[in-house]
C-alpha cells in the first residue's frame, strides 16, 4: 500500500487506475525555455499571485478563442 498525500492509503492497482485515467483525459507538455525569460516570467506572476499552470492554461484558452 502507498501514502496518498492526505494520508490515506492506497493500493498499487488504485493508483495504476488513477493515473490511467488521468493519461486519458490530460496531455503533457515539457519544453525548455531561456532561464532568465522563465525567472522574469516567475517574479511577474509571483506579483500577481498566479502560478505557471495557472497563466499557461488562461493563455491556451486565449489562443484557443475559448
Amino acid at each position: 500500500m502507498l501514502l496518498a498525500t492526505g494520508g490515506e492509503h492506497v493500493t498499487e492497482k488504485s493508483r495504476a487506475e488513477y493515473f490511467r485515467k488521468l493519461r486519458k483525459e490530460k496531455k503533457q507538455l515539457v519544453f525548455m525555455v531561456d532561464k532568465e525569460k522563465a525567472e522574469a516570467l516567475d517574479r511577474k506572476l509571483a506579483e500577481r499571485g498566479e502560478g505557471r499552470t495557472e497563466w499557461f492554461r488562461k493563455k491556451l484558452d486565449e489562443e484557443l478563442g475559448k
